[in-house]
């Protein structure tokens, strides 16, 4: 098929300045967080105080995610023709993940138990009383069955307004196949939802550059709360959880990405720099989602595979939690004098990381699930839950890149798999040579919505028809 360059309709390259002008945001980022570990390690009450700017940012990014979510599969799933290849995306994406979660588990329980770091530390009575609590508020949460029952929304429109991601899936999938079976009648309805899309993503620019008052704000009410000294004291774990993760996204996610779909996952790393310095200044996975979705659609997955993939997976696909909860319990175990045998870790992880998908929506979850699993199995290890809360936030940043790297990956091995992802343009996206757009964060010509204009240099395709998605103005 030969590319149409002529199209009236076909964005003009952004000029150089235009694209430029968001880097400052991220320097402000950068800035910010320099900025707010100084406030919380000099005036530790005014940092915990400072806290609520952080919040808050959240808060507007979480307000966007259920229209974002609800947006890409609708448009996805309305444009395609067979509903079985939905349900083929869906299935492997849970069958992955299951097989994904094992693997860092594994991963997680040797290093945990090569580097034995619990060692040598005691628990003082200060910190003794915070388990329980946490215990409390993982139960508090519900079984698997609750967290089942609680896909299905109130009403249709709640799931737009409740938060829940699952629901707000649920509910897409939905009008999603009912908009396909409506055939032509359909065709409006997809039109206005993808101007409604654009929507979205334009205010969401707009919150973004919110980022440095958010990131000033969180990392100062951590700093504040826990001060440095518990990070030198408990050095030994987070460094070695840090280093775990590292080699579980460049080896194991980077030998699989290599292998299945030939691309490089230090190009994928480079090309959601952005979304990493988000996390990690905010501590929250979520302030990246709706830009994860943005960014997977540009790269050249299907609009229906990373609707679906991306959004399941921020529930299921908790890789950085599962090494967390080995590493951490072995580490409690060892601290205490009370060493847990290969059976019992077993056991007590594979409880964990099940009782971990009924805490997803659970503040502090992580945490959460690990005080309510000691508490099911190893009661009198529940207290030493305590020893971990002061750096726990620091290592939720680790948990939130880890969990953020393995759904890219698995948005495009699932694509590889089901033949959703343009090769082609993956290649052309990753060496720099069609820049994502973060003015707009929305492609007018994705493969699937008809010929795409050619790169910069006009050297290479970059993209090919395959299902036309009635969206042209």
């Amino acid at each position: 098929m030969t590319i149409d360059s002529k199209r009236d309709d076909t964005p003009p390259p952004p000029t150089a300045g235009k694209r430029d002008r968001t880097h400052w945001l991220y320097l402000g980022v950068i800035v910010a967080v320099v900025a707010g570990v100084l406030v919380g390690w000099l005036a530790p009450e005014l940092g915990k105080s400072l806290g609520v700017l952080g919040t808050l940012f959240i808060s507007l990014i979480k307000m966007m995610i259920s229209p974002v979510i609800f947006c890409t599969i609708v448009l996805g799933i309305g444009s395609v023709k067979a509903a079985a290849s939905v349900g083929k995306v869906g299935g492997l994406a849970l069958a992955y993940f299951l097989g994904m979660s094992t693997v860092a588990l594994g991963i997680g329980l040797l290093v945990g138990n090569l580097l034995d770091p619990g060692s040598g530390l005691h628990l003082s009575a200060a910190t003794s009383s915070a388990g329980a609590d946490l215990a409390e508020k993982a139960h508090g949460a519900g079984g698997t069955m609750d967290f089942i029952a609680g896909i299905i929304p109130t009403s249709l429109l709640s799931s737009l307004t409740v938060g829940s991601v699952l629901q707000t899936l649920f509910v897409a999938l939905l009008v999603g196949f009912g908009l396909q079976s409506m055939g032509k009648q359909g065709e409006p309805i997809l039109r206005g939802i993808g101007y409604v899309q654009k929507l979205v993503f334009r205010i969401l620019a707009m919150i973004l550059w919110l980022a440095p008052i958010g990131a000033f704000g969180a990392i100062a009410n951590v700093v504040g709360q826990t001060g440095l000294g518990a990070v030198v004291q408990l050095g030994t774990l987070m460094i070695g959880f840090y280093i775990t993760c590292a080699i579980f996204v460049f080896g194991v996610l980077g030998l699989m990405l290599r292998a299945v779909s030939g691309f490089s996952i230090f190009k994928l790393v480079r090309y959601l720099a952005r979304e990493y310095l988000l996390i990690f200044a905010t501590s929250s996975s979520e302030s990246a989602l709706p830009r994860l979705i943005a960014k997977m659609e540009h790269v050249g997955v299907q609009r229906t595979t990373v609707g679906i993939v991306v959004p399941t997976g921020y529930s299921f696909n908790l890789d950085g939690t599962a090494i967390y909860l080995t590493m951490a319990s072995i580490f409690i175990a060892d601290a205490m004098g009370q060493p847990l045998a290969l059976p019992e870790q077993l056991s007590l992880l594979v409880f964990m990381i099940i009782a971990s998908k009924g805490a997803a929506g659970v503040s502090g979850a992580g945490l959460a699930t690990l005080a309510g699993g000691l508490q099911s199995h190893r009661p009198e290890l529940l207290d030493g839950v305590g020893l971990i809360v002061g750096i726990d936030r620091f290592m939720s940043e680790a948990r939130a890149v880890t969990n953020f790297s393995g759904n890219a990956v698995a948005t495009l091995l699932i694509g590889t798999w089901t033949r959703t992802v343009d090769a082609s343009r993956v290649r052309t996206v990753l060496d720099g040579k069609l820049p994502f757009d973060e003015t707009t964060m929305v492609d007018d010509h994705l493969p699937e919505d008809g010929p795409i204009a050619v790169p910069h240099d006009g050297s290479e395709k970059v993209g090919a028809a395959r299902v036309p998605v009635p969206l042209a103005s």
